[in-house]
């Protein structure tokens, strides 16, 4: 059997691959650079992931999310 990959399976690959590295980073301590901050801005930390990076992410995403909700009277 032969695998042929092209430019876009390639691509694929390696924009995964680059977002596991910026996980694997933020297990280990954090985002090494910008990349890494904007890969997991996007996508998320792994859940369970104790670094100081994804801990204020996950507060942020979470403020977002959240909806006020209209007093009863």
């Amino acid at each position: 059997m032969l695998l042929v990959a092209n430019a876009a399976t390639a691509g694929g690959l390696g924009d995964a691959a680059e977002l596991e590295h910026a996980r694997a980073n933020a297990r280990a301590g954090g985002p090494i650079g910008e990349r890494d901050a904007e890969l997991l801005e996007r996508y998320g930390c792994l859940s369970g992931t104790n670094s100081d990076f994804c801990r204020q992410l996950e507060k942020k995403q979470a403020a977002k999310s959240y909806r006020k909700r209209p007093k009863k009277k």
